[in-house]
């Protein structure tokens, strides 16, 4: 949860609850609750036998390029680059890091085709493709 409150603005803790004494767990942390940029979410601790996977990702919408590499860099730092606007955090979290525009621009062939070969999004190579 700290990871992610310090990257995205206006965000913050709600609330958390522990396991309580004489639990074997007693005083690990069972549930967060926190605020992303207004969105609110609650984390469970599912124990280390479960782990994300990409039938769950996050998408995060940019107004700019600078939004895009913000956030980019960000949530990519200890985790991996994916294709087409997809990134893992650290945690093995898959999120969407994509301008606001991509679905108007990606209605034209030839930036599509560029998208499709991009990882990071390129809002300019993007518009120049759709422009040609």
């Amino acid at each position: 949860m700290d990871f992610y409150l310090s990257i995205f603005h206006n965000s913050r803790k709600l609330n958390e609850s522990r396991w309580p004494a004489g639990h074997p767990a007693a005083g690990k942390v069972i549930t967060l609750a926190f605020e992303l940029d207004g969105q609110k979410f609650t984390a469970l601790n599912g124990g280390p036998q479960f782990h994300f996977n990409e039938a769950i990702s996050l998408s995060v919408r940019c107004e700019s390029q600078a939004e895009v590499d913000y956030y980019w860099e960000r949530l990519s730092e200890g985790g991996g680059e994916g294709r087409c606007a997809w990134l893992k955090d650290k945690f093995g979290l898959s999120w969407q890091v994509v301008p606001t525009r991509l679905p108007e621009l990606i209605q034209h062939p030839k930036a599509l085709q560029a998208m499709m070969g991009m990882s990071k999004i390129n809002l300019e190579d993007l518009e120049r493709a759709a422009n040609s």
